[in-house]
């Protein structure tokens, strides 16, 4: 990815049928992947949050797409911000077969030098959770490729707050009421 910074995007809606639509055919026109994507509730009662990421060679064209999004009925705002901006982590989780576990010493090592959890122990299998950036649970990953081979992988999308005192869509929705009450 030369010369492309990611930016994580942050959307507000309320939870409407389509939205989500309407937003990658934003990204589809503009030419832009979503690398991940993660919606949830927000801390704001009937608001989902949107979190995506993408790649971009400048600013101004994430400011064009945030334009873009912004002008959907169902949209209460979208912002977007750099790494620096976000507290940010991801989830991964590993399969890996029981017997290896079990006889390879260097696996429980492992899980510890990454500061991971076993989250399940079955007859055939052992589930692993890393959370982390992607380097992070991506180094997991490849370390327990090599050593003994993982049978299921899956990494969820980036989850993230920003640095900000405030939800930035909390100052704006106060805003908005101040001014219908005058």
């Amino acid at each position: 990815m030369n010369d492309k910074t990611l930016y994580t995007l942050t959307v507000f809606s309320e939870n409407t049928v389509g939205v989500l639509s309407q937003i990658a055919a934003i990204f589809t026109r503009r030419q832009l992947n979503i690398e991940t994507l993660s919606v949830s509730p927000s801390a704001i009662d009937g608001i989902h949050k949107f979190t995506i990421t993408t790649y971009a060679e400048e600013e101004r064209t994430l400011e064009k797409l945030i334009t873009q999004i912004d002008k959907r009925v169902d949209i209460l705002k979208a912002f977007y911000n750099t790494d620096e901006e976000l507290i940010f982590q991801e989830l991964a989780l590993y399969k890996i077969k029981t017997e290896k576990f079990l006889e390879s010493s260097c696996v429980e090592q492992i899980v510890r030098e990454h500061h991971a959890l076993i989250l399940d122990i079955s007859e055939h299998a052992t589930v692993i959770q890393k959370t982390g950036h992607y380097q992070e649970t991506q180094a997991l990953f490849d370390e327990l490729s090599k050593e003994i081979g993982v049978l299921q992988f899956i990494r969820s999308g980036r989850v993230g707050i920003t640095k900000s005192k405030n939800e930035r869509l909390s100052e704006i929705l106060a805003h908005r009421e101040s001014l219908l009450v005058e």
